[in-house]
């Protein structure tokens, strides 16, 4: 997933390629994931930014977005493999393993930009996964920060240095129980860090990722203060390109899990191994990030879907899920209390015809005679009907007289098929 240098590289592009000019054609086609999630549309996105220019581009954290000459704003978040393309020019912040063809529109395009001067400038937003996320904010330029979703997400460590302090921090931390990965991890502590980010600055900080956040000793706090600091700076100051990474980086030498003949170690010999903390897996060097206090082991984040990779970065989104799996719950919950009680009121007894179930209503207990309360029996194809009058209805007996009744009925089936074969005897010897 892109972070926040690989952000600000794109923020960096279009402000060399796109900012100052006038968009004159805007061609999206509609996703139902990436603009409908977030109640907007292909043709509204369309509508909205034609014929408009680009007054700047900013961003905070995984969120970035066009100022444009009026409102409304366009929003976007990459998700988990979303990405910005601009024709003629390579955008992205890593080598490809196959050289793509140089086809436009490119393959998964969401919507493409091209600019009315000469020569002109062609963009294209691609998401082969669809977790990307693409909105419409109609408000000042000036406010959309202070708007959702980016209200609900914590401070930018390069934009916001004067509010992410020292101070601050060791709030934050000292305010929850959580591990300490899991707290970087939620956009709503701090907008920017996600998995390479996270582990790379708690390796610098020599902190162990499944460490509660509250029992980091104040020396802790500090260095991780420092290395979010020079972790996220240098990542932007960089554009995220990772050839120009300290070759000492835990990123220069983590992604060899699961390759064959893949050594898993630093430059100086230190193992790297790998856990899973709020549901990511985490790199670490054991040697140098040791538990100094309560940890929770392989803790796993509910609200991490997994696949829903754009989302969980979105506490908004987050939120309304959240309400939405509340009012489910309460629903499941008054459908399991009509089905305990009905349990209650109904038990089932065996029945000797196949495939049909026979009931017994358990009415209010009372002794035979008192008010004609008895135990009455149904069949699901033939119901009792009510009785009328006060008398009571033939299948409202009690089950030991319908029993009563039906062995009377045997009986005199037999007497009568007895008495045919005794007076054929007769009539055969008197002939």
């Amino acid at each position: 997933m892109p972070e926040i240098g690989e952000v600000a590289r794109i923020v960096n592009y279009l402000r060399r390629h796109l900012v100052g000019r006038t968009l004159a054609v805007v061609n999206a086609q509609h996703d139902e994931n990436v603009f409908g999630k977030v109640g907007t549309s292909a043709a509204e996105f369309q509508k909205a930014l034609t014929g408009k220019k680009v007054v700047d581009a900013k961003q905070q954290g995984k969120y970035f977005w066009l100022v444009m000459s009026s409102p409304p704003h366009p929003l976007f978040h990459f998700g988990m493999a979303g990405w910005w393309k601009i024709r003629d020019l390579e955008t992205a912040y890593y080598k490809p393993t196959k050289k793509e063809e140089p086809t436009w529109p490119p393959k998964y395009w969401k919507f493409t930009l091209e600019t009315s001067d000469d020569p002109v400038s062609e963009h294209a937003f691609v998401d082969f996964r669809r977790f990307a996320r693409i909105r419409l904010i109609d408000c000042a330029a000036e406010e959309m920060r202070n708007v959702s979703p980016l209200k609900e997400n914590g401070p930018d460590p390069v934009a916001d240095k004067d509010i992410l302090t020292e101070e601050w921090l060791v709030q934050k931390l000292q305010s929850k129980h959580v591990p300490v990965k899991a707290l970087l991890l939620d956009q709503a502590n701090i907008s920017g860090i996600g998995n390479w980010v996270g582990d790379e600055l708690l390796y610098h900080a020599k902190i162990h990722p499944e460490q509660y956040s509250n029992t980091l000793s104040p020396a802790q706090m500090k260095q991780l203060h420092e290395s979010i600091q020079y972790v996220c700076s240098t990542a932007v100051d960089l554009l995220a390109e990772s050839d120009r990474f300290p070759e000492e980086w835990l990123f220069k030498h983590r992604w060899g899990k699961g390759k064959k003949d893949a050594t898993q170690r630093l430059p100086n010999g230190a193992q790297i191994k790998f856990v899973t903390v709020g549901g990511r897996t985490s790199a670490i060097v054991p040697s140098v990030q040791k538990k100094t206090g309560e940890v929770a082991a392989d803790v796993k984040d509910k609200d991490s879907e997994d696949e829903n990779g754009a989302e969980d970065d979105d506490p908004a989104e987050r939120k309304s899920k959240s309400t939405k799996r509340k009012a489910r719950e309460d629903g499941e919950e008054e459908v399991g209390r009509k089905s305990i009680s009905k349990k209650k009121s109904h038990k089932e007894l065996p029945s000797r015809s196949r495939g049909v179930k026979r009931v017994v209503k358990d009415e209010e207990a009372q002794p035979d005679g008192v008010n004609g309360s008895h135990p009455t029996v149904e069949d699901d194809t033939t119901k009792a009907q009510p009785a009328s009058n006060g008398k009571k209805s033939p299948t409202s007996r009690p089950v030991r007289e319908q029993k009563a009744s039906k062995a009377a009925a045997k009986s005199s089936i037999k007497d009568e098929s007895q008495g045919r074969r005794r007076s054929a005897r007769v009539s055969a010897a008197a002939k």
